[in-house]
């Protein structure tokens, strides 16, 4: 193909594609959910570990993904989400508002409970909670050496739009630029647990900036009830409904004893099921905030120690943060020891999850059936550990 021709297809391919080949932008979804609070939790808690449990916050943002968007970066207390092409529907856009929100104070409801931790005590006074932008418009997209940078008009606006004049902490905020794209009858049905409020903001270089709000505080009525030594319920032999799996088998030990077993890492892989090794920091075991991984069957799954409570009839919840489990982002393990006699108790084993990252119906039964009968099968891996 000779110069000439080759130019005169590249024309007719520029002619084709969505995107703009003069400037290179790309329409794309920006998404930015930020923590409200975190300055003045940071300079005014007073506790070592407020910089560790904002990381951990962020993580759970991250975590809950349930659009496939991309990090682009963390900005301290907030994530840039991107994702290129068409926009989402309403109702899949408030789904992941609603989960990122339930994941994020689901998590700050766990490690509240501990009544002796100044941690918890700075949450309790210096509270923490969410606001989300969502823009919709077009971005330049720029690797520089392994990292992508998103540049354009869009970028300024979603960054902008932060600060706003939208009174409270936790909210929704939707430009024009995302509305715009969705038909009137949707964003009324998405939004029919809360209002979706017009509002607007004036920028200097932006001018008068038009948006559409809502408030996510009516979710709290959605978030699950702190689980708190002794507070189990009657088994589930095929949960799921309730974002809870459940397992419970009695112990011939004291719960002191099973407690320091389920909280050995280094006895981990001999009880849970498929497990062949645990790998830990050997300096840091034993205490709360513990990473480590174990590795099961083809894969690995991480864990992250998060609370020991103990109430006052010697009942114990030991709880765990599990990372990068594909199907059940921002997944929780409860282990719940209620002595029976002196020399025996009563476990239960309880995984909370969010969601199960996954639109098939028949897809979540069979893993919900799945990780049940592994739970299941690790409580009796540990039964027979602490029998021997």
């Amino acid at each position: 193909m000779g110069v000439l021709e080759d130019l005169r297809a590249r024309r007719r391919r520029i002619g084709t594609v969505a995107t703009s080949a003069f400037d290179g932008q790309q329409p794309a979804l920006l998404f930015i959910p930020d923590i409200s609070g975190f300055t003045r939790f940071i300079e005014q808690s007073g506790s070592p570990q407020a910089p560790f449990l904002v990381a951990d916050l962020l993580e759970i943002l991250i975590e809950a993904n349930t659009l496939k968007l991309e990090v682009n970066e963390i900005q301290g207390d907030a994530v840039l989400f991107y994702r290129l092409g068409p926009p989402p529907s309403a109702r899949e856009l408030v789904q992941q508002c609603r989960r990122i929100y339930l994941d994020f104070q689901n998590y700050l409801l766990l490690v509240e409970q501990d009544t002796d931790s100044d941690l918890a005590a700075a949450l309790r006074e210096l509270v923490l909670t969410l606001k989300i932008v969502v823009h919709y418009g077009r971005v330049s997209v720029a690797r520089i050496r392994h990292h992508t940078k998103l540049m354009g008009h869009d970028v300024i606006v979603v960054h902008r739009l932060l600060k706003n004049d939208i009174s409270g902490a936790e909210y929704i905020l939707l430009t024009e630029g995302y509305t715009s794209t969705q038909p009137r009858a949707e964003l009324a049905r998405a939004f029919a647990w809360t209002r979706l409020l017009p509002g607007s903001t004036h920028y200097d270089f932006l001018g008068h900036t038009p948006y559409h709000y809502a408030y996510l505080s009516p979710l709290r009525l959605l978030l699950n009830a702190p689980s708190l030594p002794g507070s189990t319920s009657t088994d589930e032999p095929m949960p799921g409904h309730s974002g809870r799996l459940k397992v419970r088998r009695p112990l011939s030990v004291p719960a002191e004893y099973a407690l320091r077993v389920v909280g050995a890492l280094r006895l981990r892989h001999c009880w849970l099921a498929g497990a062949t090794a645990s790998r830990f920091d050997v300096s840091k075991a034993g205490r709360l905030g513990t990473s480590y991984k174990v590795a099961v069957l083809n894969g690995q799954i991480d864990f992250q120690t998060v609370q020991i409570l103990r109430d006052d009839d010697g009942r114990y919840t030991y709880a765990e943060k599990i990372s990068h489990f594909r199907l059940f982002p921002n997944a929780l393990l409860f282990f719940h020891l209620e002595p029976i006699t002196d020399t025996s108790c009563l476990l239960t084993l309880e995984l909370r999850y969010g969601h199960i990252a996954s639109s098939s119906r028949l897809i979540q039964f069979g893993q919900l059936r799945r990780l049940h009968r592994f739970l299941g099968c690790s409580l009796r891996g540990l039964a027979r550990l602490v029998a021997g």
